[in-house]
């Protein structure tokens, strides 16, 4: 192989041109600069100095030279001589197109057409096995720069809790060019996690460092460190890392707290919009509706129905024929609008099942509670095996929007979107039955049959369509609450099984006919629950104990939170 004697001399003037007179040189600058330079420790601190950069020339080029693919152009003249690298599909001759090193465009000739080389006939930019190891260095460290955040901060997060004490500097650099604050704190945490693997001052800093970032997840790191340093005699340190881990400590109970606090906000919303039809079909009707479960499920299979319609479609078994409904292939953020498309259809299509169900038994039972019991249980069961028999005994999976799937994460404390959109749509419902209760005419006849439904009916009051409408409303809501529990967990035909029960209990906590009461009673149950599941660490213990604390208090306030007069108690 020839030497570069030749290249080092010819041109001077070019040489000076590539190099980069600021301390900012730029990565491009830094390679010719360390092909150039005649002392191989130059080389390896130049090629060292890309550690932590985010140019995405450095990958190819460093690969390319390590595989002795950058090469020595001189021009037919002679009189310059350029670096380049091979690029692309070899041709007919074996040649490829030529790329500048210094710039990254392709090699013109003089009369600017591209250059296609052969690189059997070029100068390969020699390299050993001492520069090979710097360049590895660089590419493995590369990560820490790839523009992706989230993949930023996992490589950053790989490197710290190798505790790889070489990697300090790469670590340290990146810190000073880092700009996202969550990459920021990463590196941080990564460095302190290297420290405590490096000296007695080191370590100590490390310890001080993670105490204030309150860093979870080098908790048994510190504990471990903290030990070692008790084992050494070496009182300092090993008190500093018992700060350290109290002052960790002090923040996972805050992180509990809060985690606790919003997952009980969010169960008592979901408590709060299923229960919310119960208290107008059972609160204000009087009709103890055992299939109330099932319209849940009804608009929870509904919005499974939209999203695969907005998709590839779906084929459910009807009555022993195959009925295939076709989907409209949307892509895009056409398709991720299928939910805001499958919450009103939830709400039809429960309110449509409902008020089916009140017309053809529940207007002949009313004042009858067992045998409205009775009956709706038994139409509970042809429900869920009904929905057996079109989609399946197995549970479905409803995907989440893009817009429902993320989460913000506020000081460790996580909050999912999807929790928040349930938080937040139970206020608008609670606002709209209020608004449909007391500011229009449909809710007016509601009241006034609830409150005496033969002088109602003395006074013109259509009471049967009335009762059909509530039915549909309270229907309506719990398929609403179906497509948002679509969102949380999977959906299957026992899906309002699950929440029948809490449902009854939530309403007769608040006051049977009291919509205030329901709320306080939902987000006071959820809260109840979550907060003893997180104590106890045990689901099942946790439900069994808010069953009991439901049972005290009915024997103690057996009207619940609040007294409302309805028709129901009139008789």
């Amino acid at each position: 192989m020839r030497t570069l004697t030749r290249f080092f001399s010819i041109n001077l003037l070019f040489l000076a041109t590539l190099v980069c007179a600021s301390a900012a040189q730029a990565p491009r600058d830094t390679i010719i600069e360390a092909i150039l330079a005649k002392d191989k420790a130059r080389k390896i601190e130049l090629i060292g100095s890309l550690v932590g950069e985010s140019d995405e020339a450095i990958k190819p080029l460093l690969t390319a030279w390590k595989e002795d693919g950058l090469f020595v152009y001189q021009t037919p003249e002679g009189s310059v001589s350029i670096l380049v690298m091979l690029a692309g599909e070899k041709d007919a001759n074996d040649a490829q197109a030529a790329l500048r090193i210094d710039n990254g465009q392709p090699l013109l000739d003089a009369a600017g057409k591209p250059v296609h080389l052969v690189g059997g006939d070029l100068t390969a930019v020699e390299h050993d096995a001492e520069l090979r190891g710097a360049m590895k260095n660089v590419l493995d460290l590369l990560a820490l720069a790839t523009p992706d955040v989230v993949k930023r901060i996992q490589a950053i997060q790989a490197v710290g809790f190798s505790q790889d004490v070489e990697k300090i500097p790469a670590l340290e650099k990146r810190l000073a060019l880092e700009t996202d604050s969550g990459a920021r704190k990463s590196l941080r945490e990564a460095l302190a996690v290297t420290r405590l693997k490096a000296s007695d001052a080191d370590k100590l800093t490390a310890f001080n460092e993670l105490k204030d970032l309150h860093s979870l997840s080098s908790y048994d790191l510190i504990r471990t460190a903290m030990r070692d340093a008790e084992k050494a005699g070496k009182p300092e340190l090993a008190e500093a890392g018992a700060h350290a881990l109290k002052a960790i400590d002090l923040h996972r109970t805050k992180i509990n707290f809060f985690g606790t606090l919003f997952r009980g906000l969010s169960l008592g919303s979901i408590l709060l919009i299923v229960a919310i039809g119960l208290a107008i079909t059972f609160g204000l009707m009087g009709v103890i509706n055992m299939a109330h479960g099932e319209m849940i499920a009804v608009g929870a299979y509904t919005t499974y129905l939209v999203e695969n319609i907005f998709g590839t479609g779906i084929t459910i078994p009807f009555f022993g024929f195959s009925l295939p409904i076709p989907g409209i292939h949307a892509t895009g953020w056409f398709y991720q609008t299928y939910f805001m498309v499958a919450l009103p259809l939830s709400f039809l299509t429960a309110a449509l099942v409902g008020i089916a169900l009140e017309r053809s038994i529940i207007r002949f039972l009313y004042r009858r509670p067992l045998e409205s019991l009775l009956a709706t249980w038994g139409v509970s069961l042809l429900l869920q095996q009904a929905l057996k028999l079109m989609f399946g005994s197995n549970n479905v999976q409803v995907s989440s929007p893009s817009y429902l799937s993320g989460n913000w994460t506020i000081d460790d404390i996580t909050f999912g979107w999807n929790r928040i959109f349930v938080i937040g749509f139970a206020g608008l419902i609670v606002f709209g039955v209020w608004l449909i209760l007391t500011k229009t005419s449909l809710g007016l006849l509601i009241r006034s049959v609830m409150q005496n439904r033969n002088m109602a009916s003395c006074m013109g009051v259509r009471t049967e369509r009335v009762n059909m409408l509530t039915f549909g409303l309270g229907s309506g809501l719990a398929g609403l609450a179906g497509a948002f529990i679509s969102q949380i967990g999977n959906v299957g035909p026992s899906l309002g099984q699950n929440y029948i029960v809490d449902c009854f209990m939530t309403v007769v906590v608040g006051g049977v006919g009291n919509l205030a009461g329901t709320i306080y009673s939902a987000l006071g149950i959820g809260l109840v629950d979550q907060s003893l599941q997180q104590i106890l660490l045990n689901p099942v213990l946790g439900k069994i104990l808010v069953l009991v604390a439901i049972i005290l208090f009915l024997q103690w306030k057996p009207s619940g939170l609040f007294v409302t007069r309805s028709r129901n108690l009139d008789d």
